[in-house]
């Protein structure tokens, strides 16, 4: 089953792997190339975790002792390491954001060049879909999901149009959704879109909530020296990512003790985020938005 091509792969491996017979994580595991990757610079010894939630993954898991598929979200990352006998890993890593595969299958509902349920899940067991936000939320709730999550420029009009219009009948496919805001449509259509479903889709799966839960566990089951390996691909996860390694926070609130000495739970081994090259820029079009921070736990 196809996903995508692994983005930076090299630079990811190289920037984890720092001990052949350790113990890692890959958080998203996904279609698997990041981990088949991970597998290949691993001794007999080594061992490796693959956490997704999503039910379509488990179709690319490695036949590999070596391996162990968590079929769950990566923010119960310490509470799965643990019922499997782990309390400290070498290394993890974490390839933020929708998958190819989920955009490319109209039915998951994650794409606006698709009619199909408005769904955007990616845990297909979770209750809550877009239909049902974009339905129930009152109008200010929708606003900040538009405004902080999209950055969306007229996230106000936008859902007050969207309340106005599920009074006459609900909103449920994609193509339904598309009626309403395209009259909205300011600047460059895909863009404003793109920026309108991110929203959504990082609503619909708390992604911002996860991402701190993970972040927060990470450092915690992180042996000293072991390295956090995170690419992520809109400015919110980065900015997560980039204060959780320079201060062990989300917020990026410095912590300092009785003498004032700032509190660094990280080295930074990526002094700023590492872009991919234009060579794969040009083959693989999912790396242009893409930032890698590696961090080491002191």
């Amino acid at each position: 089953m196809a996903y995508h091509e692994p983005v930076m792969a090299a630079a990811c491996v190289e920037g984890l792997v720092t001990q052949a017979d350790g113990i890692y994580v890959d958080a998203t595991f996904g279609g698997g190339g990041h981990s088949r990757l991970v597998l290949e610079a691993l001794g007999e010894n080594g061992r490796l975790f693959g956490f997704d939630q999503d039910e379509d993954a488990i179709a690319n898991v490695p036949e590999d002792e070596r391996f162990t598929f968590v079929h769950h979200n990566f923010r119960l990352l310490k509470r799965f390491l643990k019922l499997h006998g782990v309390r400290q890993v070498d290394g993890i890593l974490a390839d933020l954001g929708v998958s190819s595969h989920q955009l490319d299958v109209a039915e998951r509902g994650f794409s606006f060049r698709f009619d199909a349920a408005l769904d955007m899940r990616m845990n297909q067991q979770q209750k809550a879909t877009a239909a049902q936000l974009v339905n129930r939320l009152d109008a200010a709730e929708l606003q900040d999901v538009f405004g902080r999550y999209g950055e969306v420029r007229n996230a106000k009009t936008l859902a007050h149009r969207l309340v106005t219009e599920r009074q006459a009948r609900k909103i449920e496919t994609i193509g339904e959704f598309l009626a309403v805001i395209e009259p909205l449509v300011r600047g460059n259509r895909a863009r404003y879109l793109a920026q309108v479903f991110q929203a959504l889709r990082i609503a619909v799966n708390d992604e911002m909530g996860a991402l701190e839960d993970f972040l927060r566990q990470s450092l915690e089951v992180l042996k000293p020296g072991g390295r956090l390996v995170v690419m992520s691909y809109h400015s919110l996860e980065d900015r997560m990512v980039k204060h959780f390694l320079k201060t062990g926070n989300v917020e990026g609130k410095q912590d300092k003790d009785f003498y004032g000495n700032i509190h660094r739970p990280f080295k930074l081994i990526t002094r700023k985020a590492v872009v991919a090259d234009e060579a794969e820029q040009k083959t693989n079009p999912r790396s242009r938005s893409a930032k890698l921070r590696i961090g080491e736990k002191r």
